[in-house]
């Protein structure tokens, strides 16, 4: 028979008594889970990128939602209230109301995503020079300050006088007038990276100044630049309907919401609907891409982030 012999000073499992579990004094870290997790966490956003998509789908299946021709008069069936046949009613020629505001949709969206994206693509190219090549900075922003001492809508209304209305001359009319603001926006972002050491590595070690901009300067200006590009999106949507409200804008025969509300404005005491119906989704639009770029710039400056 073996026998077991223990070591001086060793210790058996059952003299040994199991400590306590400390209690948990910082909650446990969740996880970030990327877009999905902030979206949850921010429903506003959530809200404002449904009501986007589906305004967006609107305006592409605008044909498959019964819809006539936008454009088709019908004189017997003028001023018609809002009913079963006829959800916005009628306008004075006879038109219906309901598919003229879903067609015109497609106007204020190409508009509003055109602007934005020329004047972001033009800005973010002036800004670049005119912040990191310092000889260049006086003469370009003295021209960009010219043209923002002239307030915007003026600056579109004198540029439309000048050539025929049209969906074309109206995105070239309001990003001449929004591109100063992106540049300025741009150019203050360059000012504080050109300082940034890393830049001053990379001339000390003879990088080209082509490549510093598009390697170390231009990432850094995407985040500010496509917080802006949704404000100027809602401000160009704006434009055009102020545009084609006065006679200056997309002509009468294309259906816009500026277009609806011009047309409508002379009956606005007895059929109020007419102007109603275009400036409600106007306004929902518009609030649709200001609320998704409040998401934008929550989610993309870390400085917003309401945890850790």
């Amino acid at each position: 028979m073996s026998t077991t012999t223990i070591a001086p000073g060793a210790l058996r499992a059952e003299d040994v008594a199991a400590a306590a579990p400390l209690p948990d004094v910082f909650p446990p870290v969740k996880a970030r889970r990327g877009f999905i997790g902030y979206i949850r966490r921010n429903p506003i956003m959530a809200f404002g990128g449904l009501l986007m998509i589906l305004i967006l789908l609107m305006a592409i299946f605008a044909p498959f939602l019964w819809t006539v021709d936008p454009t088709a008069l019908a004189p017997a069936r003028r001023t018609r209230e809002p009913s079963a046949m006829y959800w916005f009613g009628t306008d004075m020629l006879g038109r219906d109301v309901y598919s003229r505001v879903l067609y015109g949709a497609r106007v204020s969206l190409i508009v509003g995503f055109s602007v934005a994206f020329c004047a972001s693509v033009i800005g973010l190219t002036i800004g670049l020079i005119s912040g990191f090549v310092r000889w260049a900075d006086a003469i370009i922003m003295r021209i960009m300050d010219g043209l923002m001492s002239i307030p915007s809508i003026l600056l579109a209304i004198a540029l439309m006088a000048l050539t025929r209305g049209s969906v074309g001359n109206v995105i070239l009319a309001i990003t001449i007038a929004e591109v100063p603001r992106v540049s300025r926006l741009v150019r203050g972002v360059v000012l504080s990276l050109r300082e940034q050491p890393y830049v001053d590595a990379a001339v000390a070690s003879g990088t080209t100044t082509p490549r510093i901009i598009i390697r170390h300067i231009l990432p850094n200006t995407l985040a500010p630049l496509t917080v802006q590009a949704t404000y100027i999106c809602a401000s160009a949507m704006i434009a055009e309907s102020i545009l084609s409200f006065i006679g200056a804008g997309t002509p009468p025969i294309i259906p816009s919401w500026g277009n609806i509300m011009a047309e409508g404005r002379a009956l606005w005491q007895v059929k109020p609907y007419i102007v109603f119906f275009p400036a409600i989704f106007l306004s929902l639009t518009v609030l649709a891409v200001n609320l998704l770029g409040d998401g934008l710039r929550d989610w993309l400056d870390p400085r917003m982030a309401k945890k850790v």
